[in-house]
């Protein structure tokens, strides 16, 4: 009887008035105090319509217009399963501040499994001696040790230079990675480690070039469905482990002896030497040879450009002759305006996207993101800000006069070489590379474009057109010049 009682005292009025106020209660501390129980959103998803595929297929097709829209539709923070992976894209100042400077964003976690896909490094080795790697080029390609490669790579690009024809039909890229490759690797790992020679390099280059043709792809596939990039990465790994054994017989004691690559290998101390020498050595070309032929190719086919260039040129050093350019580090930062360019090119042919990922759950833009999803962020996109960058399908070499390179401040919004804490240790050096390359090039010949300029890919069906089928962002090096030692001939006469 007492149990009858108690439950039908919970059905009495005052019982029933008691648990309505108790309702209301709830419903107002979750919806007036929000702070107090409830709990931001995760981002806007994109699902696709295939069970763990999610949209990768649809994103595949345009990466660049399927950013585009996504962030027109959702906002500034939106999430796309895709192959497994949940990608969280961020834009504006809040998500690229908590991109580069949140310690819950991690650059390692993002970049281990593509590193051990691409040069067999395991996690364990990988958390070990990546940190110390990074500080170690961050300390030997800084800009007050600049100084220690300058003579050495400006002979090995003069070198390089007089062994090409005096004039011919080339197409640029290949003309780029002739002098480029040999001049760069002979002055990071030592001359005659890395086979440069002409007896030599045919087949080294072969490998290599599938090798950073199928990066992208090898870095995220099983090697079982890459069969050729599978047999060049390992080609290059055997190869690499005689490149160590001979580095350390011949590694000097004296620090300023040492090569960047034997510095890079006393760091390691005998942790995957030849997995990350290989690294290293698709790290100084994978970005630096493309950068300059585009450099390259957007002063060649603006005329006004390619005069101001020149004239700055002969400002520093006269008119153009048969004898190379033995150029110093005091007469290049005279040429401005080449820097210029160069910045532009990278500012227009930056990457589609890159990564970290959340360790912690992030709150972004009122959005929670939750821990293990990888984040993105396009430089793509960002460097097309037209608030930050006006007219910025153009290519304005003087917008960069705002910049205070001189105390190393690039643009607002340009995050070509990253951010935070993992920054591109080599950033210095490349510019400095580039730069140097595209002036002893254009001293050295007249250019004259036969082809239009070429496009940066932004869909499936534009690289099914042009024979490039990769499902990233891919840049066509398909430029052919006629190029031929001026002789003193006036300006223009090439056209």
């Amino acid at each position: 009887m007492e149990q009858i009682a108690s439950v039908s005292a919970l059905f009495s009025p005052t019982a029933a008035l008691g648990l309505l106020v108790a309702l209301l209660t709830a419903v107002l501390v979750r919806y007036l105090l929000p702070n107090a129980s409830h709990k931001p959103p995760y981002p806007p998803c994109i699902r696709g319509w295939i069970p763990w595929f999610g949209a990768a297929f649809e994103m595949g097709k345009a990466p660049l217009e399927f950013i585009a829209r996504a962030k027109e539709k959702h906002g500034p923070v939106f999430t796309v399963l895709a192959a497994g992976n949940r990608l969280t894209f961020l834009n504006g100042k809040e998500g690229v501040s908590a991109f580069f400077s949140s310690k819950d964003a991690d650059f390692q976690q993002a970049v281990q499994k593509p590193v051990q896909h691409t040069a067999s490094i395991n996690k364990a080795d990988f958390m070990k001696s990546h940190s110390s790697i990074h500080e170690t080029m961050k300390l030997r390609l800084s800009q007050n040790r600049l100084n220690l490669y300058f003579d050495r790579i400006r002979n090995e690009f003069g070198t390089r230079i007089e062994l090409l024809d005096p004039e011919g039909t080339e197409d640029l890229f290949t003309l780029v990675k002739q002098v480029m490759y040999p001049a760069v690797v002979d002055t990071l790992f030592g001359k005659g480690l890395c086979p440069t020679g002409k007896d030599n390099l045919k087949e080294f280059a072969e490998h290599f070039w599938k090798f950073d043709e199928g990066f992208e792809y090898g870095s995220q596939l099983p090697e079982f469905l890459l069969r050729d990039w599978s047999q060049s990465k390992q080609w290059l790994l055997s190869l690499f482990k005689k490149i160590v054994i001979e580095a350390e017989m011949n590694n000097p004691l004296e620090e300023t002896s040492k090569t960047l690559h034997q510095h890079v290998l006393d760091t390691l101390k005998g942790i995957a030497t030849y997995n990350n020498s290989l690294l290293l050595l698709w790290a100084s070309q994978a970005n630096a040879n493309p950068v300059t032929f585009w450099t390259l190719a957007f002063i060649i086919s603006d005329p006004l450009v390619y005069k101001t260039a020149m004239d700055e040129i002969y400002s520093v050093f006269g008119k153009t002759g048969n004898s190379p350019l033995n150029i110093n580090e005091a007469e290049l930062k005279r040429l401005p305006f080449i820097k210029n360019c160069v910045l532009e090119a990278i500012r227009l042919r930056s990457p589609g996207a890159i990564t970290r990922k959340a360790v912690q759950p992030l709150k972004i833009y009122n959005y929670i993101i939750p821990a293990g999803d990888l984040l993105m962020l396009s430089p793509y996109w960002l460097h097309r800000d037209p608030v930050l960058f006006p007219e910025p399908e153009m290519f304005r070499p003087e917008r960069w006069s705002k910049a205070n390179l001189e105390k190393n401040v690039f643009l607002e919004g340009f995050v070509a070489f990253g951010g935070g804490k993992y920054q591109c240790p080599g950033r210095w050096f490349a510019l400095m590379e580039m730069h140097m390359l595209v002036v002893m090039m254009l001293y050295k010949y007249e250019f004259s474009l036969l082809d239009p300029l070429p496009k940066q890919v932004a869909s499936i069906e534009d690289a099914q057109e042009t024979g490039d089928c990769k499902e990233i962002i891919c840049i066509l090096m398909a430029a052919t010049v006629i190029y031929n030692v001026p002789y003193n001939v006036p300006y223009g006469s090439a056209f």
